[in-house]
This record gives structure tokens, sequence and C-alpha cells, in this order.
């Protein structure tokens, strides 16, 4: 079982991978950052939740979330030029992500207070993660294949990072409710 997710999630980050060159090659620059970043943003989640607690010691960590706070900076100039260009659905899809990268690293920094508090932060990720669901079939609805596609492989890679969460979760905090 292990052995099929962790294929799974390296498919996932490979086809990101593929659809961020290919934004580099042929998107405009707000799209080439905003691609970039995320990407960025995602591996540099993925060390720390998902490798056994390799990535957890205080020098790892903070590197990690340097790292992930250059990727937010340029997240947010890519916002930014969202909102100049006037692409209100892709400003409105960075927004919610930005809601759950800030969510992801309040579950990451303070695991105790979220086992605490589990149902209310399970509620706002569903509630995020709807808001995201619905700009993929706005994005479908108006026949923009290639970027309702994006926007789902975003969803799926961010899901497994919150399963890896849950894992994490149950290590720092062991014996806590799941739910």
């Amino acid at each position: 079982m292990a052995t099929r997710y962790t294929w799974f999630k390296a498919a996932v980050f490979a086809l990101l991978v593929c659809n961020t060159v290919l934004f580099l090659s042929a998107g405009s620059t707000s799209e080439a950052l905003d691609a970039a970043a995320w990407l960025v943003l995602l591996a540099s989640f993925e060390f720390e939740t998902g490798f056994g607690g390799r990535f957890r010691e205080a020098s790892a960590a903070a590197i990690l979330r340097g790292v992930r706070l250059c990727a937010a900076l340029a997240i947010l100039a890519a916002a930014i030029g969202y909102i100049r260009g006037q692409e209100w659905l892709d400003a409105v899809n960075v927004g919610l992500w930005i809601a759950i990268v800030a969510l992801l690293e309040f579950e990451i920094r303070r695991p105790h207070a979220v086992a605490a508090h589990r149902t209310w932060f399970a509620a706002v990720a569903t509630l995020l993660y709807c808001g995201l669901g619905v700009t993929v079939l706005v994005w479908a609805g108006r026949g923009e294949w290639f970027d309702a596609y994006d926007a789902l492989l975003w969803l799926v890679a961010f899901a497994t990072i919150e399963i890896d969460l849950f894992k994490f979760a149950r290590q720092v905090t062991p014996g806590s409710p799941s739910g």
C-alpha cells in the first residue's frame, strides 16, 4: 500500500513538473511564476511531512520554511499580476490556495492545537478545497480544459499533503484524537 501511494505521489509530482515546464515555456509571466513557486512550495511541504521526520530537525525545518517564504512571495507577485491583468478566476484561485497554505503551516507548526480542534480544521480545509473545486468546474465550464486539469491536479497533490499531515500529527501527538 505504501509503495503504491509513494508511486502515486511521484506520478502526480511528475505531471506537475510537466505542467510547470509548459507554463514556463508558453504561459504568461504570472502563470510561469505561479506554477514554479507552487511546485517549490509543494516540494517543501512534502519534504517536511512525507519523509518520516528526516527534515524535522531545526536546521532543515528552518531552511524549508525559508524556501516556503520565498515561494510565498513569488506567489503573491503572481497574484498581483493576475489582479492587474484582471484575471479574476486565477486571482481567486491563488487566494484560496494561500489560505490552504496558511492552514497547512499552522497544522505543521502547531500540531497539538490542531489535534485539540481537529473538527474545526477539517471543516475549514473542506470549505477551502470545495472553493478550489468550484474553480475547476468554472474553468471546465469555460472550456479552458488545461486550466481545469491543472487545478484538479493541484487539488490531488495537496490532498496527498493533507494525508501526510494526518500521519505527521499522529507522530507528533501520539494518542491524540484523529477527528
